[in-house]
């Protein structure tokens, strides 16, 4: 723009045919800095728009990722039990995995980062999210100690009610842990109140109810569902106890949290294994015995799945993430289908319908009364200014014309 305005400058002192020649018309350059602003305004268009794709295209990927991993290890649980009867100490032996994230974190941080720095410096800045004086023993059991007993509790929970029910009933009813979290978040973190979540809370419990009277409430299916809602709920308790305590956490934070709680496993859970084992509570014949290709399978799955719920939001949305949850949901319909006797009656297929739905509203964001608002008048608007164009009148003339080319101005405001 400076060099076109110098340009006019010097035309100003040419005369006759040299100043029609060399200084471009007042419409010219009207066209010209149009062409100039529009060429901008498509680039930047244009940057945003391959930003989109590839985050869209990273979703896509996370999203599979995450349904595989999740419904691939609740189907691996299953089918170790047949062979290992012991929830706990799989649920011990798979929590001892969590180890890895800070390691992995690290190497991470060590392709990616333009200013390495060695293991120990970067766990002293990670160690700043429990406080100025670090991961102190004071901090470990205030801070640490209880997560570490809600992982464990809901991992159990949550596979010792793959023992009981299918892995259907099991991966819909802790959908419902999103509805708990809303639920202990109102009340406890004094979050807003929307009306959509109250209501998607009112389904998911629906849901439990609905799923009980499936199989007619026998014991056996009410223990199975009591353990799995039990479990979503030590999942919900987790995550508002870690925003009220806690806070947020940044990528290479929460790697150092989960590796604390690994070590936590380690260092507190693992006398409970052997009492079950020496109580015959959980017990096998010898180590030969152990499926420890099972073991380990179900250990990197539930890894994996962990890694894209906490840093896949480094590449994509956190909503298509959530997604990858309850599209487990008939991706183990359709196994268990093949490979048990499951009755997929009307109650329970309403039951399942009504907490996925559930769990799609509580995916909504907190200002989407807002956007349909402003979607509503858009096409109110637009809709206005296509009436005159139908009609077809032609007696205005020229200013008529002028109104038919005119853009509509809400196609521009973003």
């Amino acid at each position: 723009m400076h060099q076109s305005s110098a340009a006019h400058l010097a035309a100003c002192w040419v005369t006759g045919d040299e100043r029609s020649r060399e200084s471009p018309a007042p419409a010219e350059a009207q066209m010209q800095a149009g062409a100039e602003g529009g060429g901008r305004v498509s680039r930047c268009c244009w940057k945003c728009s391959v930003t989109q794709l590839k985050k869209i295209f990273w979703g896509v990927a996370v999203v599979l990722g995450v349904c595989s991993s999740w419904s691939g290890s609740t189907q691996l649980a299953k089918l170790t039990f047949k062979k290992f009867d012991a929830p706990f100490t799989l649920t011990w032996f798979a929590t001892n995995w969590n180890f890895l994230f800070f390691p992995l974190y690290y190497l991470g941080h060590v392709f990616k980062s333009a200013e390495k720095q060695s293991p120990k410096q970067r766990y002293r800045e990670c160690c700043r999210f429990f406080g100025d004086n670090g991961l102190t023993l004071k901090v470990f059991f205030t801070k640490a100690a209880p997560f570490g007993v809600l992982w464990t509790l809901t991992n159990y929970l949550y596979l010792h009610a793959i023992k009981k029910i299918n892995t259907t009933d099991v991966s819909v009813l802790f959908c419902c842990n999103k509805a708990f979290v809303f639920l202990l978040s109102w009340i406890v973190l004094r979050d807003r109140f929307m009306g959509v979540r109250i209501v998607a809370a009112i389904f998911a419990i629906a849901g439990i109810v609905m799923m009980t009277y499936a199989d007619g409430f026998h014991s056996h299916s009410v223990i199975g569902i009591a353990l799995v809602v039990g479990s979503a709920s030590m999942s919900a308790l987790y995550k508002v106890l870690f925003k009220l305590l806690l806070g947020s956490a940044k990528f290479g934070e929460a790697a150092l949290f989960l590796s604390v709680l690994a070590v936590f496993n380690v260092l507190f859970v693992t006398c409970i294994p052997v009492i079950l084992y020496f109580t015959k509570v959980e017990y096998w014949s010898s180590f030969a015995v152990v499926p420890w290709g099972n073991l380990c399978g179900f250990s990197i799955l539930l890894l994996t799945f962990n890694i894209l719920l906490n840093f896949g939001i480094a590449i994509t949305y956190p909503t298509l993430i959530s997604l990858g949850i309850v599209l487990s949901v008939p991706v183990n319909a359709v196994v268990d289908h093949y490979t048990s006797e499951i009755v997929f009656n009307s109650v329970r297929v309403i039951a399942i319908v009504i907490i996925g739905l559930g769990f799609l509203l509580l995916l909504l964001p907190e200002e989407w009364d807002v956007w349909v608002i402003k979607l509503l008048t858009r096409l109110k608007v637009r809709k206005k200014e296509e009436i005159p164009e139908g009609n077809g009148d032609i007696t205005s003339g020229l200013p008529n014309k002028s109104r038919r080319t005119r853009p509509s101005m809400s196609s521009f405001a973003h």
